[in-house]
Formats: structure tokens, C-alpha cells, sequence
């Protein structure tokens, strides 16, 4: 008790931002998984029970955490003018701070949100960039989220792949060497004749990197249609308007 009552404000706040980036330090090299509190504590040279002045539990550590993580991605200043770009951006700039985290991802749960203030503002860039398109507010928020949600879900294996390389000193690049001869033998039987003509053609390029930029160009185009038809509805109401004033 005495401690806290000798450290003032900014002390505290610059001792939980070391704990938090020690944090973060612990979970790019290792995983989630090995960060505990007694972990970060012998990191930082203090004991576990000190740790609890500056959050209440892990839960909040990890939620600080993430929050700093997202601060790392800020988003310029002024923004790209067309929405598609800022979309773009955005998406890319998660992505890319997911490969520096892997943790990250497979942390967050939309089910039940962390509340990280500067993750947030993906959302609300995304929001801000698809107002005034004929969009309700309704449909905006299904926009903005569920892109936040395919960036995720596409870096959410990025952990496992961390983890199991930690644990088995394989890489995943190794490991599908490995997986390839007992792919083989599954086509071999002809029982999948759709997927080996696909897998077996010289054109096809398949990773990480280009399932995302597909899906992201699918999912951008998808919203492109959708303003589109917005669109034509406003300009159907108009004219309909137009239509009632002349009578």
C-alpha cells in the first residue's frame, strides 16, 4: 500500500507500459502461451504479486497488450480520398501487424470484444469511410466489422503455426514437404479429380499471402456492388420523388 501511495501518476502509467511491452516481447518470441505472470516477472525482475498494482489480472494484461499492439498501426493522416483505398489500407495494415504478433489474432474474440481503444479505430475508419454512399448505418457496421473479421480470421492460424514451431522445431514450410507425399497418395485414386486438377496446374500459387489479397479483393468488390445498388435505389427514389412533385 505504501508503494502505490509514492507512486504518482506517471510512474505507474510508465510502469505498465513496461510490463505491457515486456508482455508483448514474451508472446512475439514464444507464443501466448508462455506468457504468465510469474513469466513476465522474472522477465522484469520483481515478483508475480508486484505485477498486480499495475493490472488486475492477466486478462487485463492481455487486453492492454493488445491495445499497444494496435497503436504500432496508425493510420495516416489525411486519408486516402476513395473508399475503396481506405479499406485497403486499413485491411493491409492489420495484416501486416498481425505477422508481427502472430499472438494477436487467435487473442481477440468478437464474440466477446477486447475493449482496445486504438483497435477500434479501424472500425471507425472503416465506418467514416463508407458514409455518405448511400449505405444505412445498419449496413455500414456489418461492413466495417466483418472486414476487421476476414483480416483476423485469415491471420488466426499464425499462433498455432508459432506454437507448433516452438514445439516440434518445424517449420511449416518443412512440415508440408513432409505432407506432400501423403497428399499424393490421397489423389492418387482419383477419388478428388476437381482438386488434383487444380493442385496439379502450373499456374497455381497458393499461400498465406494470396488467399488473403483474394479475399480481400472479393470482399472489397462485394461492398463495391452493394453501394452500387445503393446507389441505384437512390437514384430510383428520386426520380419517383420527382415524379409525385410534378403532379
Amino acid at each position: 500500500a505504501a508503494d502505490r501511495r509514492t507512486e504518482g501518476p506517471s510512474e505507474e502509467s510508465a510502469a505498465r507500459r513496461r510490463l505491457v511491452l515486456a508482455g508483448i516481447a514474451i508472446a512475439d518470441a514464444e507464443g501466448v502461451a508462455a506468457l504468465t505472470m510469474r513469466r513476465l516477472a522474472a522477465e522484469l525482475g520483481t515478483s508475480a504479486m508486484s505485477l498486480y498494482r499495475h493490472v488486475q489480472n492477466r486478462d487485463q494484461l492481455l487486453a492492454l497488450m493488445v491495445d499497444a499492439a494496435y497503436a504500432q498501426a496508425p493510420l495516416p493522416t489525411p486519408a486516402p480520398p476513395h473508399w475503396r483505398s481506405r479499406l485497403d489500407l486499413s485491411a493491409r495494415a492489420q495484416w501486416r501487424l498481425y505477422h508481427e504478433h502472430p499472438w494477436l489474432a487467435a487473442t481477440m474474440n468478437l464474440a466477446r470484444p477486447l475493449l482496445a481503444p486504438n483497435g477500434m479505430r479501424h472500425i471507425e475508419w472503416a465506418l467514416a469511410a463508407l458514409e455518405g454512399l448511400g449505405l444505412d448505418a445498419d449496413t455500414r457496421m456489418h461492413a466495417a466489422v466483418s472486414l476487421f473479421g476476414f483480416v483476423r480470421g485469415c491471420a488466426v492460424d499464425l499462433a498455432a503455426e508459432q506454437e507448433a514451431g516452438h514445439a516440434s522445431g518445424v517449420t511449416g514450410d518443412q512440415w508440408m514437404q513432409v505432407q506432400e507425399a501423403r497428399m499424393a497418395a490421397l489423389l492418387s485414386d482419383g477419388t478428388f479429380p476437381a482438386f488434383t486438377a487444380a493442385r496439379t496446374d502450373p499456374g497455381l500459387g497458393l499461400s498465406a499471402e494470396s488467399l488473403f489479397t483474394f479475399g480481400l479483393d472479393r470482399h472489397l468488390d462485394g461492398l463495391a456492388a452493394l453501394i452500387a445498388t445503393a446507389g441505384d435505389r437512390s437514384n430510383l427514389g428520386g426520380t419517383s420523388r420527382a415524379v409525385v412533385n410534378l403532379r
